[in-house]
């Protein structure tokens, strides 16, 4: 068990009265330092740590959070876990605005997520772009003279907007911003960040990546709950989720069974995979969930189970061990170790175990099967197929289209 850090920088409104906080990835106890090598790990981190482990309620009260975004986590539908009463999404100035992400702003939009321009400092081509669905303009005092900031709030004034003063850091520029209208206000002069820590109870990746294959092919909840019984830090981080999201219901939710309901497999999908990336403080295992590796294994596992369907329809469990074999495939590849040492830790059926290691055994014949289809080896291919004996190429071909379908579809 180690210690997680959250910062939180009080908001203010124009009578001083605290009406929201920044939620900040704090790394350590100091509070004015957050050395962010990862846009997509620092806001991973604030999300896992203040729903999962120090607990919303606890660090908000009835407050908003604003919560940086970068344009990896903005297009990421991992964003969708986080519920739109409790956060204003702060979407940083690094963030271009393409046709996707302007699309994306709508949907958020109408979804009923706030939203907020962080570091604005002129009423540029992207910024008028964004506008359109903001909820909140930052606008970075410091960078600019008071000249400067009169100017750019008459112009920002002919859009419905709330306009924020942020890194006041003096009492002078604080009045001129009170003077020139700005209606909240964030900078070292009312408050600096505040440091909240907490317990963390570390959970494997490999951990993570089993449950995830899990939720990915929507295995029973049975077997989902019996995962998380033998990993109390995930069963932790899972209630405490959970509690979170659901703070308007009228009871606490006090069961792993009840969580796992509550949520649902898409939303349960995007909270493990925040934890993946939560855990990669140098991002190199998860860039974002489209990283081509991991579509790569949700492909393959898919592909898997289809095959294993055509080759035993009825044999629901052997379909299971398909999936999770295409799913764990890649595994050595992720962690770049060797898959031997990963098998032993991760406990699968011996018939999984065979296939992974030597490709043996009648699923390691079908994930040869699925290699030499990536690798467009059309001789191997064929010579599997007929050592199988029971698929053509036009069945083949339609499980190919309709695991590219599928995996398109589970980010």
């Amino acid at each position: 068990m180690e210690n997680t850090f959250l910062g939180k920088q009080p908001i203010l409104d124009r009578h001083q009265n605290l009406i929201a906080y920044e939620l900040l990835f704090r790394a350590t106890q100091d509070n004015n330092q957050a050395e962010v090598l990862d846009g997509f790990h620092a806001s991973a981190n604030v999300v896992v740590n203040a729903y999962g482990y120090l607990g919303i309620q606890q660090i908000l009260g009835n407050l908003r959070g604003f919560i940086n975004v970068n344009h990896e986590s903005l297009l990421d539908d991992a964003v969708l876990l986080l519920p739109g009463k409790h956060v204003v999404l702060e979407l940083l100035e690094t963030i271009p605005a393409t046709p996707d992400v302007v699309r994306r702003c709508a949907e958020l939009k109408e979804a009923g997520y706030h939203l907020a321009l962080d570091d604005i400092t002129c009423l540029d081509s992207r910024t008028e772009s964004l506008l359109p669905f903001a909820n909140v303009i930052k606008v970075d005092v410091l960078a600019l003279t008071n000249a400067e900031v009169g100017q750019l709030v008459q112009k920002l004034k002919a859009w419905p907007v709330i306009l924020l003063a942020e890194k006041v850091d003096n009492p002078e520029r604080a009045r001129i911003c009170m003077d020139l209208g700005f209606e909240m206000f964030q900078g070292y002069f009312f408050a600096k960040p505040i440091i909240v820590s907490g317990s963390k109870v570390e959970s494997g990746r490999l951990s993570l990546l089993r449950l995830l294959s899990l939720v990915m092919r929507e295995a029973g909840i049975d077997e989902i709950e019996q995962l998380f019984k033998h990993e109390p830090s995930l069963s932790y981080s899972l209630l405490r989720m959970a509690n979170s999201a659901a703070a308007a219901l009228p009871q606490k939710i006090g069961s792993i069974r009840q969580a796992l309901i509550m949520m649902g497999y898409q939303s349960l999908r995007r909270w493990i995979q925040l934890l993946l990336y939560a855990s990669d403080p140098e991002g190199k295992l998860l860039a974002n969930t489209n990283n081509a590796l991991m579509q790569a294994a949700a492909v393959r596992g898919k592909l898997m189970e289809l095959i294993a369907a055509i080759d035993r329809p009825h044999d629901k469990n052997y379909q299971d061990r398909a999936f999770m074999t295409g799913m764990l495939s890649l595994l050595d590849v992720l962690f770049n170790t060797d898959m031997q040492q990963l098998v032993d830790k991760l406990e699968v059926p011996d018939e999984v175990t065979r296939a992974l290691l030597h490709r043996a055994g009648r699923l390691g014949c079908e994930l040869k099967l699925v290699e030499a289809r990536e690798n467009s080896d059309t001789e191997q291919a064929e010579s599997i197929m007929a050592e199988l004996g029971f698929l053509d190429q036009t069945s083949l071909a339609k499980a190919e289209l309709d695991a590219l379908n599928w995996a398109s579809h589970i980010h």
